[in-house]
């Protein structure tokens, strides 16, 4: 006759093992996500310094993209310093998801990957705000955008950005 006890068994430990497992792979392909946007983002930056493109002159682009007059529109160097920016907040989400490394776990990277979760997220509210209420002088091109497209993806990647931070804090002792 057996009897089972209840505790920490070898099925239990199994059951661990896996959730922990699929909770691990859902963090990576949280990162995988925001750092596939964030590489897009500043890819398009570094075009915007060269190029309208998509669209057809530099007057329709600052009106649609940014918001702004053309005599308005942010220097190279800005906008080649922002997709810089965008890229490196990519290697951070992606190394910040992989905390069993040494650099994953660091101060600088967890702290990182808050910044960028959060800067990410307040654009993306603001906008929406902003954008939604009418606030500011932007154009109604640049609004429709701002809703439709530009906002919610800075929420949705400031989320993810925010996912993989909270689901790889560190443990205190």
């Amino acid at each position: 006759m057996s009897t089972t006890i209840r505790g920490v068994g070898a099925g239990e430990n199994a059951d661990a093992e896996v959730r922990a497992e699929r909770a691990g792979a859902a963090v990576r392909a949280a990162a995988a996500v925001a750092a596939g946007g964030l590489l897009a983002a500043g890819a398009l930056h570094a075009v915007w310094v060269f190029s309208p493109w998509p669209l057809h002159s530099r007057a329709e682009f600052a009106a649609v993209v940014v918001g702004v007059e053309e005599a308005q529109l942010p220097s190279g160097p800005l906008t080649l310093a922002v997709a810089g920016l965008l890229g490196a907040a990519a290697g951070l989400v992606v190394t910040g998801s992989r905390p069993a490394s040494r650099f994953g776990r660091s101060r600088p990277v967890r702290a990182g990957l808050w910044a960028v979760s959060g800067v990410l997220a307040a654009r993306g509210l603001g906008g929406l705000a902003a954008s939604g209420l009418g606030l500011g002088s932007a154009p109604p091109e640049f609004r429709h955008w701002d809703l439709l497209l530009y906002s919610p993806l800075c929420v949705a990647l400031g989320g993810l950005g925010g996912y993989v931070a909270l689901r790889t804090r560190r443990r205190r002792a």
